[in-house]
């Protein structure tokens, strides 16, 4: 039991990861879109960022659905361990 949740803590951070090249990669202003990295980042987390976004009200152009995630995310790893 003890591997499985190490496993998910692994998996967890991984994504993490993943998330924070989007936001970093969502600075770069002339990045190419077709870019098999970009394409990749986007198909990997836009299915769990979509549902938050739409949920969240209007900032004024800021999406804090990354930041909800972040939270959400770091919540589960605690949880885990």
């Amino acid at each position: 039991m003890f591997a499985l949740f190490e496993v998910l803590y692994l998996v967890l951070t991984a994504y993490q990861l993943i998330l924070l090249a989007r936001v970093l990669m969502s600075w770069l202003p002339n990045l190419d879109p077709n870019n098999p990295i970009v394409r990749f980042l986007y198909q990997v987390t836009e299915p769990v960022l979509a549902p938050i976004r739409n949920a969240l009200p209007p900032m004024g152009g800021i999406d804090l659905s990354p930041l909800v995630v972040f939270l959400g995310i770091s919540i589960l790893m605690q949880l885990v361990l």
